[in-house]
């Protein structure tokens, strides 16, 4: 997408490896390439993923696609600084609308964050069926962001999620794809379809988690500022608003976080 919501800066670069380090253990808890060897990866981004699926799963050779130049060079450099990752991936640029591979060149793939942002999540994973061995199995990591939930309430932070989502499904994007994965999959002839919602809540419990988690999330919506301003979707101060806001809610005893993501498999 050419407006895509983040940007392609160095900082919103390191902010995505930073994401994935953040999420690993969420997202990994049921992903198992350990019987795989040729490994599709679409919309690799700047390797984030990447580099855990490389280290997780050392058997496998993962061919990655994406179709921003300045994400495959950062992901050409980051994977080439993990000596375990050598010589056991190839990064195409490529459309994942249209992928140039002959049928029955996989036997797994995973995608994560990437539906959102793609104008057919059916037309991609028609092809990533396509192109996967029989009996293959995928694994779909996506948003459901209408599960976001904050309190102490921050009328700011709401105002600027709304712009954050409107603007991505101005786009042609989905920021709910994740509760629709099942279907979406299914209409694409995938079998044994199975989805699970993964969640992330912190209260008192867990007050260190909590910090960690509301400022991760802070430097997720500030990815989007640029864009947002730039577009006249917020203002100035609606994104001083939600500084002041999270920085508030990340120091109160009581704060509560909250937020659901959607993980799919399914068959070949």
């Amino acid at each position: 997408m050419s407006n895509y919501l983040h940007g392609y800066s160095k900082e919103e670069q390191d902010r995505l490896i930073h994401q994935a380090e953040m999420t690993e253990n969420t997202i990994y808890q049921n992903v198992d390439f350990s019987d795989n060897k040729h490994v599709l990866e679409v919309g690799s981004g700047v390797g984030a993923q990447s580099e855990i699926l490389l280290r997780r799963f050392p058997k496998i050779e993962l061919t990655c696609i994406d179709l921003n130049e300045s994400q495959i060079e950062v992901a050409n450099s980051y994977l080439a600084s993990k000596s375990y990752c050598k010589d056991r991936y190839v990064i195409k640029k490529m459309n994942a609308e249209h992928l140039e591979f002959d049928g029955y060149q996989f036997d797994g793939a995973f995608l994560c964050w990437v539906l959102e942002h793609v104008p057919s999540p059916e037309k991609v994973l028609s092809e990533v069926r396509r192109v996967l061995k029989p009996g293959s199995k995928i694994y779909v990591t996506e948003v459901m962001n209408s599960s976001f939930f904050l309190d102490p309430y921050s009328p700011h932070v709401w105002k600027y999620w709304m712009a954050f989502n409107d603007y991505q499904l101005e786009q042609a994007g989905d920021p709910f794809v994740g509760a629709k994965l099942g279907n979406v999959l299914i209409s694409q002839g995938f079998k044994n379809v199975y989805t699970k919602v993964k969640n992330w809540h912190f209260d008192k419990r867990h007050p260190q988690h909590r910090t960690r988690f509301i400022s991760y999330w802070k430097d997720l919506l500030l990815s989007a500022s640029d864009i947002l301003l730039k577009n006249n979707c917020v203002t100035e101060e609606d994104i001083a608003m939600v500084n002041k806001e999270l920085n508030e809610v990340s120091r109160n005893p009581d704060a509560v976080f909250n937020y659901s993501f959607m993980q799919a498999t399914a068959e070949v």
